[in-house]
């Protein structure tokens, strides 16, 4: 079982496997209510890869990082374009933010209304990315 954690300065606990998966460069997922029905909205936290991180998967390992920079997308689909390559048909891109670290990722969810715990890995949604 994980224990939640907080990311420095956040008020939102992670669960452990998230926050460890965001932290070495793992991008999350979370689904939402879509703006209409035929649509699907999906939020994603992509953390952005340094060189650090390059040179670390050229050596054939992963590094984790306690101060990433991350961008957060919140996506509106037709939902019946989700399957296949034409996703971005018909998408249209509701919010982005750029947080530089933790606290402000933290910051982000909270003013989007949004909890850690909703957050997945993408291969275990239907996001299209």
């Amino acid at each position: 079982m994980s224990t939640p954690s907080h990311p420095t300065g956040g008020t939102r606990q992670w669960p452990t496997d998230t926050l460890t998966a965001l932290r070495l460069g793992r991008r999350l997922v979370a689904e939402l209510p879509a703006s209409r029905p035929g649509r699907r909205a999906f939020v994603d936290i992509t953390p952005l890869a340094t060189p650090a991180d390059t040179e670390a998967r050229g050596q054939g390992w992963t590094r984790a990082d306690h101060a990433r920079t991350f961008t957060v997308q919140h996506w509106d689909y037709d939902a019946d374009s989700l399957e296949g390559f034409d996703h971005d048909i018909g998408a249209v891109l509701i919010m982005t933010a750029t947080a530089a670290g933790e606290p402000e990722l933290a910051a982000i969810l909270e003013a989007w209304h949004l909890r850690p715990e909703q957050f997945r890995y993408p291969w275990h949604t239907d996001d299209p990315k």
